[in-house]
């Protein structure tokens, strides 16, 4: 049988999607017929829309698949369902989006539009497609033009403007926006069905941010109340917002056209149009936020695992040389690793000398703390069960997605002399998109691009008059744990020497069977215990003393803060250059690398609430609850601290060049995860960055280039099998299998070690065999060359900490199979700089000792072929084993990117590509 493939998040996340037979048969065809009453308001064409000021010069493009329209009537679904068609706008963004893969080699500055959207402000008068006042309003309307149907938003009045945001992110992204509530509130499974997928999101989710309703709207009182005027216009434009949504709920309930998710899951009737849709509220955007920012931007956590896999170390090596093998894995600081800002310190989270309040578990004594409780019928399956196993390993671990990049580089080496940059979220590929397209022309707005849908009252990464801004995800540290020591029972701890309650909160869920979801009825409880230091996440014991291991996140309650940012970036009255740019991404709390440009500059600056840590505290591991190690000017009830100042934030202006791909943001600042060492994905793009500005006369198209090129190439092939080959032919290859695959990934390496198809729509790659091999060798290599140095228990500790692959057509890490998104997290640079050592070459930060054949080349190049050869006799099916829509052997529908299905709309599979998921191409010619 094909295997399932296992999947992370929202890749898990099962909405309408399975429909029973009879929407196979020529029966569908009366159904529709009977539902096709009218499938969107009325609107008129019209005259374009008046321009503002735009510095562009028809230079910035953007693009976002699979394309603007992410809402569908039930008769849209039915037809998407049982013919293949689809709505306007819903997919037209994704042909041109796949299309790069092979048509960037001849990509010049004219050819850019086809393969990317014109993102000037404003819509031509021949390309208007409709014209919209909302709700009948005279200060708002929403033009949607032609090619993607995008909405360009333009008030008179602040309200109206915000309004019109509301309106325009219903019609597009209604169903998806109501999904989401429901997950940032744990209570997906009542609303959408009880699929285990749906079980595991909620849970993931609700466990990272366990909030009570009260909770929710202590964030808003707070944010408003801390930012004088920003905050007041924050709070009047989230309410005008969410007025705009709410009246095309209603405008969408009277017509008949709301989503038809709504009746595939029975909230609605599709005959008398019986239900409700509930309206929206304040709340439900903080509920939004939160699952956005516990996807993309709070780094941190795995200190648990971190000390299992010390431990593990010491257990074999002793104290002292244990604890350099492990932080030799750990890589800290390795000098070899590419970073964001070149040449510059930034000291953070670093290894202390004297180490103080460390509260390592005892040998065996951890277990997770249980989510769910109470199981009855489908959520007491066995499948059940597995799915709550893998949220709790995903939501504790650090290795979280981290996706996106940037490429940025000065006008000095540009042709034009103005900075251009090519830059972009990888949020991952649903259906609908999670991200939405809008331009917002109004008072104090002037802004396009893109923005979390239900979050959409500004642009969150986009473009303003004359500059632009995006963002990666950095993942420092923000999160540390705590051993609280227990007292009385398991559910009261020591807090300042006074035993004390924990906080029990509790999410009730049932489910039944629907249309959209057939899983039988079940229900559960999920039950998290608050302290004062944060949710419970582990038990155990230290030193013999019951302790509750707990996680504690600078931006937990505060999700909410990050509004006032992301207002200024879209005022064009504050934001009139980098300093102001870096100004305003200070307001964000998320833990994200965010870039800059303009006509003249760029600037980058990473954000996020940075505790400042006591003395000798050692970020990595579970630390004491006691005033001593304790956040400095920690307010529990509050949470807050002191943050360490914005000028010990990563940060540069016009500096050359910058790249990231979720990379060392700059040299002694240590991130949360694992793996930032010699080898990394961000050297596919800082090599080829680095080159073009040498060389000099950078252009818009060169730079797409270089970042769709390293989008296609394979990490471990272009920058560790070189040193692979070095071992095996450090003697003549006489044996005849591993003589033939040896030429094989030569052959390859010689042509570029892409990942791409033989011409566009093959569906068959170039150099597939080399490809195969290297992806059946790497776990048997790895295993092979550190396995036996370490020990078994050793070396499956360190893979919990950083899985040993993360290759396309992988199903597994934090990215999952199909989703775009490889080579963040793995063990090349572990090989790179083992294989180095062995070859006597000169490696700065070691490993702590040679792992290959025990540190002697012949016996490395034993164990190398050995498993080459192993590899290679390994057949496509065996390598690529299929799962629910690929055929076992075919690879490249197991790299192949699939958009997952958040509503009842289907896409084609498009092939793989390792870029963002928004994008923009900017190049601005002039400055207010």
């Amino acid at each position: 049988m094909p295997r399932r493939i296992p999947r992370t998040a929202l890749d898990r996340l099962r909405t309408p999607g399975r429909f029973p037979g009879f929407l196979k048969t020529a029966s569908v065809c009366a159904l529709i017929a009977a539902l096709l009453t009218p499938l969107s308001p009325a609107v008129a064409a019209d005259t374009g829309t008046a321009a503002v000021a735009d510095h562009c010069g028809n230079q910035c493009s953007d693009i976002l698949p699979p394309g603007q329209n992410g809402n569908a009537t039930l008769a849209q679904i039915l037809l998407n369902q049982a013919f293949g068609s689809m709505p306007a706008h819903a997919s037209d963004q994704l042909g041109p989006y796949a299309n790069l893969a092979i048509g960037h080699p001849a990509l010049t500055n004219s050819t850019i539009t086809n393969f990317f959207n014109d993102a000037s402000f404003g819509v031509p008068a021949d390309q208007v497609a409709s014209t919209l006042k909302p709700a009948g309003r005279t200060d708002v309307t929403i033009v949607r033009d032609k090619r993607t149907g995008v909405p360009h938003i333009t008030g008179t009045t602040r309200y109206g403007t915000e309004f019109g945001a509301g309106y325009a992110a219903a019609q597009d992204r209604l169903w998806l926006m109501d999904v989401f509530r429901h997950v940032g509130r744990g209570n997906l499974t009542p609303f959408a069905g009880g699929d285990p997928a749906n079980q595991g999101l909620e849970q993931e989710f609700w466990r990272h941010a366990p909030y009570t309703e009260a909770d929710l709207q202590a964030q808003i009182d707070n944010a408003v109340a801390s930012n004088g005027e920003r905050g007041q216009q924050a709070l009047a434009d989230v309410e005008a917002y969410i007025d705009g949504i709410n009246a095309y709920i209603d405008a969408s309930d009277a017509g008949r056209y709301f989503p038809g998710e709504y009746v595939l899951t029975g909230h609605k009737d599709s005959l008398t149009n019986a239900g409700t849709i509930e309206h929206f509220k304040p709340t439900d955007l903080v509920a939004l936020a939160s699952v956005i920012g516990a996807l993309f931007g709070s780094g941190g956590g795995g200190e648990v695992n971190n000390a299992i896999s010390l431990l593990a170390a010491q257990e074999k090596y002793g104290i002292a040389e244990g604890t350099e093998v492990w932080e030799s894995f750990r890589m800290r600081n390795d000098p070899e690793a590419v970073v964001t800002v070149h040449d510059k310190s930034f000291p953070y989270a670093e290894r202390p000398a004297n180490p103080q309040g460390t509260a390592l578990p005892d040998d065996g004594a951890v277990t997770a703390e249980p989510l769910v409780h109470d199981r009855t019928g489908s959520a007491a399956t066995e499948t059940a069960a597995a799915t709550s196993a893998s949220a709790t390993k995903s939501a504790m671990s650090s290795a979280r997605r981290g996706m996106s990049n940037a490429l940025v580089v000065g006008g000095e080496h540009t042709a034009s002399g103005h900075p251009i940059a090519v830059f972009g979220p990888q949020t991952g590929y649903f259906a609908p998109q999670l991200l939405l397209l809008q331009e917002i022309q109004g008072p104090g707005i002037s802004a396009r691009g893109a923005s979390f849908a239900g979050l959409s009252m500004y642009v969150e990464l986009g473009r303003g008059q004359d500059y632009s801004w995006s963002a990666t995800t950095s993942g420092q540290d923000i999160i540390d744990t705590y051993a609280v020591e227990l007292c009385q029972d398991d559910h009261h701890y020591l807090y300042r020497g006074t035993c004390t309650a924990m906080e029990k909160v509790e999410r009730k869920n049932a489910w039944k069977p629907t249309t959209a979801d057939d899983t039988p009825a079940g229900s559960y409880t999920m039950r998290v215990w608050r302290t004062k230091y944060g949710p419970v996440s582990h038990r155990a014991t230290v030193d013999g003393k019951r302790v509750a291991y707990t996680t504690l996140r600078s931006s937990f309650l505060h999700e909410a803060d990050s509004i006032i940012g992301f207002q200024m970036l879209n005022d064009p009255d504050f934001l009139n250059g980098p300093q102001r740019f870096q100004e305003a991404v200070r307001h964000i709390n998320y833990t994200f690398n965010w870039f800059y440009v303009d006509s003249e500059h760029t600037a980058y600056y990473n954000s996020g609430d940075n505790p400042v840590r006591a003395t000798g505290v050692d970020a990595e591991f579970p630390v004491w609850a006691r005033p001593s190690y304790e956040w400095r000017n920690w307010d529990p009830a509050a949470n807050t601290a002191d943050y360490t100042p914005p000028s010990a934030h990563p940060n540069s202006v016009d500096q050359d060049y910058y790249i990231s791909w979720n990379n060392k943001q700059a040299a002694d600042y240590t991130t949360a995860p694992w793996g930032d060492g010699s080898v990394h994905r961000g050297n596919l793009l800082d090599d080829r960055v680095r080159e073009l500005v040498q060389q000099g006369g950078v252009t818009r198209a060169s730079l797409v280039q270089a970042m769709a090129e390293a989008g296609l190439a394979d990490l471990r092939a272009e920058d560790v099998l070189p040193d692979l080959l070095k071992v095996v032919n450090s003697s003549p290859v006489t044996d005849t299998a591993a003589k033939a695959a040896v030429d094989k990934l030569s052959a390859w390496l010689t042509a570029g070690a892409l990942r791409t198809e033989t011409r566009a729509g093959s569906k068959t790659y170039a150099h597939a065999d080399a490809i195969r091999i290297l992806d059946a060798w790497w776990p048997l290599l790895v295993q092979a060359e550190f396995q036996p140095g370490l020990g078994s228990e050793l070396f499956t500790a360190f893979t919990q900490n950083l899985p040993v692959d993360e290759a396309p057509s992988a199903a597994h890490g934090p990215t999952g199979a199909h989703a775009g998104s490889s080579f963040q997290y793995g063990w090349w640079s572990y090989v790179d700089k083992d294989l180095r050592a062995v070859l006597g070459e000169p490696v700065e930060a070691p490993l702590a000792r040679e792992y290959c054949g025990d540190g002697s080349l012949s016996a490395c190049r034993d164990s190398l072929i050995g498993t080459l050869k192993t590899a290679a006799a390994k057949t496509p099916a065996q390598v690529y084993p299929g799962d629910d829509g690929c055929s076992a052997g075919d690879q490249w529908c197991a790299d192949s990117i699939v958009q997952r299905t958040l509503g009842g709309i289907k896409h084609a599979r498009i092939s793989w590509q390792n870029r963002p998921t928004y994008q923009q191409v900017v190049e601005f010619t002039s400055h207010r």
